[in-house]
């Protein structure tokens, strides 16, 4: 994985997307952010982790994630998505982008700025979840939210490493 260049400037937001084990990549990078001490680096900006699994029993780390929104809260989030356990208003099974589509306006202004990266890692599936919530929400102000992603991701914001 490329190393996150990101977290040289503290001022943005960093959105995490990881289904179980894919959480591996972001948890250095929060640590970094919440638990270690660096002279030359303070991060005062927004880490927004929505994590998936399929059962709350297969949560990873919870007690970490408790102890950085209780030291930061303004400066970190977790939103988790329990497929099995959960689901949505409309019945549906609770994937990481069924929890996204809850925040979708948030979202989709947070990306709209120069200063957020999305990091994305595990399954495949979710990629295609959250393009059919971007598109709508990208064409709404006449935007094509494929050509949009190309360019976060030629910008280095928009980072997918899923299998």
């Amino acid at each position: 994985a490329k190393r996150c260049s990101c977290l040289k400037t503290p001022m943005l937001l960093l959105s995490w997307l990881a289904t179980g084990t894919g959480i591996a990549p972001f948890r250095s990078f929060l640590w970094k952010m919440f638990f270690e001490k660096y002279e030359d680096y303070k991060f005062n900006g927004l880490a927004w982790l929505f994590l998936g699994v399929p059962t709350s029993s297969s949560l990873l780390y919870p007690e970490e994630f408790g102890k950085m929104k209780a030291k930061a809260p303004d400066n970190f989030r977790v939103d988790y998505a329990i497929s099995r356990e959960e689901t949505n208003a409309a019945g549906e099974k609770m994937y990481i982008q069924t929890r996204m589509a809850e925040y979708k306006d948030e979202l989709w202004e947070l990306l709209k700025k120069d200063n957020t990266y999305v990091y994305m890692c595990g399954l495949k599936g979710m990629e295609k979840g959250i393009d059919e919530i971007m598109i709508p929400l990208a064409s709404k102000e006449g935007i094509d939210w494929i050509d949009y992603r190309k360019q976060l991701k030629k910008s280095e914001q928009w980072n997918v490493e899923v299998y």
